[in-house]
């Protein structure tokens, strides 16, 4: 049997551009490939529109993720749509903005995280009061809050995060 290859390390510095000196791998490894371009990316501010460019505009605001947890499905679908979207304006010469939201699902994320109560102590927001509900929902969206953002930057989207 043939030996098989180091594990890939990636030796490139945060926010640098990639070290490209390791020896290619013989198969094809995302971790390997992807390895450091995208914060490299963020770093130069290639998903920043240049403020006093003559390029005709292209913005799209991201539909806000809600603090209901991951994505699913439907972000994906639409994120790939509207990522091919910029990536193509700003390959055809336009000076793109791709623009992250945030929360805006009040609603949606009360709703989870008074099921949550119901199943895991068999409580209501009434039974807690207004304040110590209040506090589950902070609790919430501190550990899930910034899920969603955090899966798309993994996907390499190329959203401007300065604004985000």
């Amino acid at each position: 049997a043939a030996p098989e290859e180091a594990p890939f390390v990636n030796t490139t510095p945060a926010g640098q551009k990639k070290d490209m000196s390791q020896p290619m791998l013989k198969a094809y490894n995302p971790p390997a490939v992807e390895a450091a371009w995208y914060e490299w990316w963020q770093a130069e501010g290639f998903f920043q529109p240049e403020m006093d460019s003559d390029k005709p505009p292209f913005v799209i605001v991201i539909p806000p993720p809600n603090v209901t947890g991951s994505l699913h499905l439907g972000h994906a679908l639409t994120n790939s749509i509207q990522d091919t979207i910029v990536r193509w304006r700003r390959m055809s010469g336009y000076n793109c903005l791709w623009v992250p939201g945030t929360d805006h699902a009040g609603i949606a994320t009360q709703s989870v995280v008074e099921k949550k109560l119901a199943r895991a102590e068999g409580l209501s927001r009434r039974d807690l009061g207004r304040e110590k509900f209040l506090e589950k929902v902070w609790e919430w969206k501190a550990q899930y809050g910034g899920k969603i953002c955090e899966q798309l930057k993994r996907l390499r989207s190329p959203l401007d995060w300065s604004r985000g």
